[in-house]
């Protein structure tokens, strides 16, 4: 994936592309941040870091900038909420296919039946099998809203 970050970049910059570019870098940048143990979520790995760990970064990424949207919204700063989904538009190329509702339901519904899960105090076992097996794909807001209605 790294090597497809960097092809993106190179093409951003024939290509003119200035705002995609700006993102592509931001994120190339912050995946260097991980490599040598800076920042946020940064293991001190000195080295080249996983796959799983550039998903990682950019979902970290993405979920920074819906947090500023919905700042930006509130704030009246359209103009910024509309950057930052465009940054979330390039980012969101260099993840995994998300879970759509009816395919959480049915992994959610899988993972209550094997933690015998019976209430709202069973949350954190499901959703920490889900996490450890569906931790690229699952959109972990909207799972935890599922999973308290279910268990309800």
């Amino acid at each position: 994936m790294r090597e497809r970050i960097n092809q993106s970049v190179k093409d951003a910059m024939k290509a003119g592309d200035k705002p995609r570019l700006s993102t592509l870098r931001m994120l190339a940048s912050a995946l260097k941040d991980r490599e040598l143990g800076i920042g946020p979520g940064a293991a001190a790995s000195g080295g080249e870091i996983s796959e799983d760990d550039i998903v990682q970064v950019v979902q970290r990424m993405v979920k920074q900038r819906r947090d500023s949207i919905q700042q930006y919204q509130a704030g009246g700063r359209q103009d910024l909420a509309d950057k930052e989904q465009a940054e979330i538009t390039v980012l969101e190329e260099f993840l995994p296919k998300q879970m759509d509702e009816a395919e959480m339901r049915a992994a959610i519904t899988e993972a209550i039946a094997e933690t015998g899960a019976a209430g709202p105090r069973d949350m954190g076992k499901v959703m920490g099998l889900l996490k450890q097996r569906h931790a690229a794909t699952m959109d972990f807001g909207k799972a935890s809203g599922l999973v308290k209605s279910l268990l309800a």
